[in-house]
């Protein structure tokens, strides 16, 4: 066993040669992520899916998923995005933390490592909407692109007839559920992770060398 397999991106299963010096290269860079290896994946392919590593990104001390984001390896081929956190695929359409590369196994476990420290390093924030002392509605996000990652609506807590005239102005999503963008600004905003400035370098990545 690689000294690199006891927690980041374990795996039971046998690797193919690139698979396995890229998740070797990509678990030593890992060792000094500010997440935990609890919340990284690997998933082998299997009936023409792709290899994944995956990490969940959470908001500390909250017990909750921001989202999930990781890398698909397809030989000498990697994209990277946020991913379905059940069937880990990539969406249709690319998001700000979209990447695509191409190397060798070395090159492309450091590709990654950069772009998994830097969404964990990334700024996000809390809005939160306060009636009578209590939230009724919060929206975690990316400060710099305000990009939603999460968002909650208590129509209990809400002020009375708020939810019917967010609903009248179109400030719902596909399932009926309030669109907190409606809400205007928030009455307090929380720094949930990451660094509180953003850094000097963009986010978006899309190169193919």
């Amino acid at each position: 066993m690689d000294e690199y397999e006891y927690d980041w991106f374990e795996c039971d299963e046998e690797l193919g040669e690139v698979q396995h010096v890229f998740i070797v290269a990509l678990r030593a860079r890992a060792l000094t992520w500010a997440a935990d290896p609890v919340d990284s994946r690997l998933v082998p392919p299997e009936r023409g899916y792709p290899f994944v590593a995956c990490l969940n990104i959470d908001a500390p001390q909250e017990n909750f998923v921001l989202l999930t984001v990781g890398v698909h390896l397809e030989g000498h081929r990697l994209r990277g995005d946020r991913l379905h956190h059940q069937d880990f695929t990539l969406p249709e359409v690319p998001t700000s933390l979209a990447m695509e590369v191409s190397g060798s196994p070395e090159e492309l476990a450091e590709q990654a490592a950069d772009w998994f420290e830097a969404i964990i390093s990334r700024p996000v924030v809390r809005y939160e909407w306060l009636h009578a002392g209590q939230v009724y509605a919060s929206r975690y996000l990316f400060p710099d692109t305000g990009e939603g990652l999460s968002q909650m609506y208590n129509r209990e807590l809400a002020p009375p007839g708020q939810q019917d005239r967010l609903l009248a102005a179109g400030h719902f999503t596909g399932r009926g559920w309030i669109d907190t963008r409606g809400l205007g600004e928030p009455d307090r905003v929380a720094h949930v992770r990451g660094r509180h400035d953003p850094p000097s370098k963009p986010w978006h990545v899309n190169r193919v060398a």
